[in-house]
């Protein structure tokens, strides 16, 4: 700034008469080594492109587009100091920037010439609307950011902000929005098939607006940022409704904001469409119409153990029968379901529940997690007296569950004699149908992780993510789950009841045809579904770490 005026050094020379505008110019562009545009040139001005950025864009902050190549976009800017505004452009274009330097009268002059007539669709998942203005220009102060007057009207930028984010991360099908503050600006990322990815990078001085409209619209307390909070926000997004669960969690440099979308077709999407092979779905289909003993899902969180169990219900769910649930929480409502919320607070815990549950003469129950022993055991005696029981625990595989249910304390012939069936799952990612090809090379290292011989590698259809304008560039659209199913038979029950070890218990399973995560993986390779490393990541997690292979 020139000294004692607040304006900028340049600004500053041209007033005095020391320069002219287009001097100024040519001096920024050179200091920062970007390209001179000098539009009254011969043939500078048909470099212009104003299909590629809606008009009110342009005419807004002055900036001509270029030409668009490789998806970054070039544009003619007057101040290329302007971090802020380029940051703006790079989240509303969705698309990196290239920059060159113009006076900023004579943007204006050839815009005001009628060169701003064309160009009115951004390419751009938001709308031409502007999202950012002085009304938003907000300093951050961590000791008044919930004084922040967010309640300006539909129409306010940071409300539309919020909209346009929320309605991008929908329909990209995004399971979760993150918003985390750094020390210099807010990142905002989605995860889409279970991987985050950068979505933009928002101005520092957004973050006390934007914070305190997401936890308004959950209806948390925005003036408390020191404990976590979690709340719910509901509302329509092209015509359909979508539940947001919300988590705010105090960090360095402020509060971070996770948004789980939960969509209601997620769990109705059929039993056969989350990745069974056809002779799993055949036990599986049996297992569920049990009329009872219990039947476990494992695996990490993340896995698709909740999606699985409803999708179940969802298919046992008729007049006839009735299911009570015990969750924590509910995250999706199903009609002729009666759904229990757990709340430690007041005392309802998921035991309480149980036990509730039982004097109300249901025909299935669903434990959200088995958690403690107390939970086990009760489970266990409800398996044990005429009621199928759906639950869930955190365990690697299938034959692990048996000795996490032993070490919790419950008594190992109670584990043999009620559990009927455990099925172990992970989530890989499918290739996108309209970009993948035939994989020529693929890693040899990686496929002796997974298994796959030289014989299987040559008759398969192996094959590798390319990326399109239908899986965002990515390659892969969607995930299915790749199950390990044991079903319980005499042998394996005498083994619980003796506390045999996971890996006999494990030989005893493959006896009796159980497939492995990886055995089930290696199908849905070597039939083109997925690539070999995202199977590794989940069914060889240990071999990768020692192998040093990067997939």
């Amino acid at each position: 700034m020139a000294k004692g005026t607040g304006k900028r050094l340049g600004e500053a020379l041209i007033e005095a008469g020391f320069c002219k505008e287009e001097d100024v110019a040519k001096a920024l562009a050179s200091q920062h080594d970007m390209e001179y545009i000098d539009l009254d040139a011969d043939g500078a001005a048909d470099r212009v492109d104003l299909s590629l950025v809606g008009e009110d864009i342009v005419k807004k902050h002055l900036i001509l587009p270029l030409g668009k190549s490789g998806g970054r976009i070039k544009l003619a800017v007057h101040d290329p100091m302007d971090l802020e505004l380029l940051d703006l452009l790079r989240f509303r274009l969705n698309c990196e920037i290239d920059t060159a330097v113009a006076s900023k009268t004579a943007i204006k002059e050839f815009l005001d010439g009628g060169g701003g007539a064309g160009g009115s669709g951004a390419p751009s998942m938001f709308s031409a609307d502007s999202l950012v203005t002085d009304s938003v220009d907000v300093t951050m102060d961590r000791s008044v950011d919930a004084s922040v007057d967010i309640s300006v009207g539909d129409d306010a930028p940071i409300i539309r902000l919020v909209q346009k984010l929320i309605t991008e991360a929908v329909r990209t099908r995004a399971s979760d929005i993150h918003v985390e503050p750094m020390a210099d600006r807010v990142i905002l990322r989605y995860r889409i098939d279970g991987v985050c990815h950068v979505r933009d990078n928002l101005p520092k001085r957004m973050q006390a607006a934007l914070l305190a409209r997401l936890k308004l619209m959950a209806g948390v307390n925005i003036a408390e940022r020191r404990t976590p909070q979690d709340g719910r926000i509901k509302m329509p997004v092209d015509g359909e409704q979508i539940d947001f669960r919300v988590s705010c969690c105090p960090a360095y440099h402020g509060e971070s904001v996770v948004m789980r979308i939960l969509r209601p077709e997620a769990v109705k999407i059929g039993l056969m469409n989350l990745g069974f092979e056809q002779d799993t779905f055949d036990k599986f289909n049996r297992i569920i119409r049990r009329p009872n003993g219990i039947f476990l899902v494992t695996g990490p969180t993340g896995s698709g153990k909740t999606t699985t169990l409803y999708s179940a219900l969802d298919v046992l769910n008729r007049p006839d029968r009735k299911i009570i649930t015990a969750e924590d929480p509910v995250e999706y409502n199903f009609t002729g379901i009666n759904q229990c919320q757990v709340r430690d607070s007041i005392g309802l815990t998921f035991s309480s529940i149980l036990r509730a549950m039982l004097r109300q003469a249901p025909n299935i129950v669903l434990v959200g997690e088995i958690r403690d022993r107390e939970v086990a055991e009760i489970a266990i005696q409800a398996a044990l007296t005429g009621h199928l029981v759906f639950s869930t625990l955190h365990t690697n595989d299938a034959p692990s569950a048996m000795t996490r249910l032993i070490d919790m304390g419950v008594k190992p012939f109670l584990v043999a004699s009620s559990i009927q069936a455990i099925l172990a799952q992970r989530l890989t990612r499918i290739l996108c149908d309209r970009c993948k090809e035939p994989d020529p090379k693929p890693d040899e290292r990686v496929l002796q992780l997974v298994g796959i011989t030289p014989e299987e590698r040559e008759k398969g259809n192996i094959s590798r993510a390319v990326g399109c304008s239908h899986c965002g560039k990515i390659g892969f659209r969607g995930r299915r789950a790749i199950f390990e199913l044991m079903t319980l038979n005499s042998e394996i029950r005498e083994m619980a009841f003796n506390r045999a070890s996971i890996a006999e218990m494990r030989e005893a399973a493959y006896r009796t045809g159980m497939r492995s995560l990886l055995g089930d993986g290696k199908i849905k390779i070597l039939r083109g579904d997925t690539t070999p490393g995202e199977v590794a990541k989940f069914a060889q997690a240990e071999s990768l770490l020692e192998s040093n292979v990067d997939v």
